[in-house]
């Protein structure tokens, strides 16, 4: 199997990685990312295949918005053969922009679902106008099922978060051992900013993320500096806007 054989190359145990790398190698796509997702937090990138995937991954996550966010929300498999369309262009209105910039012109975005289990979502796009045939389809949502099980057997929690099960593979600089704090940082960036500008929770998560896309910065960047007290946010601040921590 192509996944198994994926492992192999790596010399470690199969991960959601190597169902990345064979479904790239199986299918009509340029690359392929995973992401962890929960209804009660920020979703969280696992995997990606390559630059373009892993901007994809972080492109939603910023924006809260895209077909992975869609495929979660609904349950069911959202296929996006052209981002030039204009009903796509008017769903995704930054999305769909910012991910052609990137260098994806189709994106096919399938939950990951076992039962009323859903721990995230795997993403796969071309880099031309790009449909997926019956038999290619179903092979894609093949390697979703086998990375709904590898990511239970990892342990993913709900929340999208590691619950000490064995280690997958990597994302770039980002292992699954890491996801925790990954995470951590993010919520706890959040709380600061609740105190800082004296909003809610969930409006401090909106004011983090849309400061890390006025600025085009990884929102992890951000939470990070804003953890350190590199970075502060002012009520005063137009949106997108924050003041240096002196």
């Amino acid at each position: 199997m192509l996944v198994a054989e994926q492992a192999v190359r790596r010399g470690a145990r199969v991960s959601v990685v190597d169902v990345c790398a064979a479904a790239v190698a199986a299918l009509p796509v340029g690359g392929a990312g995973l992401s962890a997702m929960s209804k009660a937090a920020a979703s969280h990138p696992l995997c990606s295949t390559d630059d373009i995937s892993e901007q994809l991954e972080e492109l939603q996550l910023t924006l809260g918005e895209g077909p992975c966010v869609d495929a979660f929300v609904r349950g069911s498999a959202v296929l996006t053969p052209d981002l030039l369309t204009t009903e796509l262009q008017d769903r995704w209105a930054v999305f769909a922009d910012a991910a052609l910039e990137a260098g994806a012109r189709a994106v096919f975005s399938l939950p990951l679902q076992m039962g009323a289990i859903s721990p995230g979502v795997l993403d796969l796009y071309a880099n031309i106008p790009t449909v997926l045939d019956t038999e290619e389809l179903a092979d894609a949502l093949a390697f979703a099922d086998l990375a709904t099980l590898l990511l239970l057997d990892t342990g993913i929690d709900e929340a999208g978060a590691p619950t000490g099960g064995p280690t997958g593979g990597p994302m770039p600089d980002r292992g699954f051992g890491d996801l925790g704090a990954y995470r951590s940082e993010i919520d706890q960036a959040s709380g600061m900013l609740t105190v800082q500008l004296g909003v809610g929770i969930e409006e401090a998560f909106v004011q983090l993320r849309a400061y890390a896309y006025v600025q085009g910065r990884r929102l992890a960047d951000v939470a990070a500096d804003v953890v350190a007290r590199r970075l502060r946010f002012s009520p005063a601040a137009e949106p997108g806007q924050a003041e240096g921590e002196t």
